[in-house]
């Protein structure tokens, strides 16, 4: 089901929607004239979630300060499966997606990327002692096993364009599911950033895993680099605009990290001078 849940208010179900018009001063001057923004999210922990009848995560909460900069107060979140969020972004359910959504370059063609919100590798949540000795894509392809992914990700993309066989990449649709699936035996590993991961086992300590060491998968001697924007329509420059300068802005200061700290990340998910948006658009 597709919920609205206010950042701190009561959930409410909410339908599709046409994109709504930006009237005369463009999408910016409309959610600050309402006083208000929809974003999407994705249900995954760490990145956006519910907890109880509120919105957190590393993205609504960076994006609740950067949108109180901007002089937006009410923020509300509509939850989607990770794969339908540029979709439903561009139908018009909500203005932004706040998902931790990795850069890639057919995400771009689809939608349009912040500045870069943070970097981070990828793991492997594997049985303890990782008998099979699996710690990354090649270690999976060369064992023949099976992995779990969540549709529309960056782990799904890697492992398909690996020459993993289709019948061993198992997607499903949230971390749930995913994890269930380790838990009954039906894939040997689960590929996650290595955030998620690490926060899906502190929350889950009695379950018999452990998350592999983080590592940057490559692809034809191209390093595949996860690292994460604020996805808005095409067209919504100004928005954008706003946001990035903000969002800069809490960076720079070092409040962008005071922020985030408490689901996870540390300093070396800061963005690096050389990783920048544009780039990651670029296609292979």
């Amino acid at each position: 089901m597709t919920g609205v849940v206010a950042l701190g208010g009561p959930a409410v179900l909410a339908g599709c929607s046409e994109v709504p018009e930006a009237g005369a001063g463009g999408t910016l001057q409309r959610v600050k004239d309402a006083g208000s923004i929809k974003v999407g999210i994705a249900g995954e922990v760490p990145y956006g979630y519910t907890e109880g009848d509120k919105v957190t995560g590393e993205a609504p909460e960076v994006a609740k300060a950067v949108f109180k900069a901007i002089g937006i107060d009410n923020v509300e979140a509509t939850q989607v499966e990770f794969g339908q969020l540029i979709q439903a972004l561009n139908a018009g359910q909500y203005d932004m997606v706040a998902a931790g959504m990795a850069i890639l370059p057919d995400r771009c063609e689809n939608a349009q990327f912040s500045a870069v919100d943070y970097v981070t590798p990828t793991a492997f949540m594997v049985p303890k002692g990782n008998p099979k000795g699996i710690n990354n894509f090649d270690d999976l392809k060369a064992k023949g096993e099976t992995i779990a992914v969540l549709s529309g990700t960056v782990e799904q993309s890697v492992a398909e364009a690996l020459g993993i066989p289709s019948d061993k990449i198992q997607p499903y649709d949230g971390q749930p599911e995913l994890f269930q699936a380790l838990k009954g035996g039906r894939a040997y590993c689960g590929a996650l950033t290595d955030i998620s991961l690490r926060r899906l086992l502190e929350d889950n300590s009695d379950a018999p895993f452990e998350v592999t060491e983080g590592f940057v998968p490559t692809i034809d001697g191209k390093e595949q680099i996860q690292a994460g924007g604020f996805v808005f329509r095409k067209g919504d420059d100004d928005l954008v605009d706003a946001f990035n300068t903000e969002l800069t802005k809490l960076q720079e200061s070092g409040e962008w990290l005071k922020i985030v700290e408490p689901f996870g990340f540390t300093a070396d998910n800061e963005v690096p001078d050389d990783v920048k948006t544009e780039k990651l658009c670029e296609a292979a």
